[in-house]
């Protein structure tokens, strides 16, 4: 199936590529407004899920993601390529992206996953079934042992902290910056390569 799925990822442009993305992450929203409709008891509980007057924001989602992503520099210089391989889907997705648009998708995918993981399933299921769910919609991760491992581990933590800090833009903004500097560092590596 990964290596299937590797295959479709090849003959894609790179436009289609870009439109399953935003498709994804807009199918990922509608959810989780139907699902927010449905469990919430009124829109007030569901904004209470959000603080911008919170320096934790800033102090614990900037931490997080440094350290994450200190790691995973560690991992990928340390592990063989082929562990870190996710069938160059990421890879078509953001190294012919500008840095705008990288922020832009990025900014969108944490946005779309956190309202959905940790805002409504963890919210209502609690946080093993948050981040399960979450792993599952990683597919091309489940292949590669260190990926989901990975993959489980961050879901795990940005609900751990999300649990005692009861604000998703804490998660949300930790997630943008993982996702971000992964993205542009894919970019500046195949700019490195032309």
């Amino acid at each position: 199936m990964g290596r299937r799925q590797a295959d479709i990822i090849k003959h894609l442009p790179d436009k289609e590529i870009v439109f399953h993305l935003y498709l994804t992450q807009g199918i990922l929203l509608i959810v989780s407004l139907v699902l927010g409709f449905f469990l919430f008891d009124n829109w007030s509980s569901f904004i209470k899920l959000w603080n911008w007057k919170d320096w934790n924001i800033l102090y614990i989602g900037s931490a997080f993601a440094l350290i994450v992503v200190a790691i995973d520099f560690l991992l990928i210089k340390w592990l063989p390529e082929a562990m870190y391989d996710d069938g160059g889907i990421n890879e078509r997705i953001f190294q012919k992206r500008s840095i705008p648009h990288i922020f832009i998708l990025c900014l969108l995918i944490s946005f779309s996953e956190e309202i959905l993981f940790r805002g409504v399933i963890q919210t209502h299921f609690g946080l093993p079934i948050a981040s399960i769910i979450f792993a599952l919609l990683h597919v091309r991760y489940l292949y590669k042992w260190v990926l989901l491992v990975s993959v489980v581990l961050l879901s795990f933590l940005l609900g751990y902290i999300y649990e005692v800090y009861q604000n998703l833009w804490i998660t949300v903004y930790a997630h943008f910056w993982i996702d971000f500097i992964f993205a542009v560092k894919l970019r500046t590596d195949y700019l490195r390569g032309l």
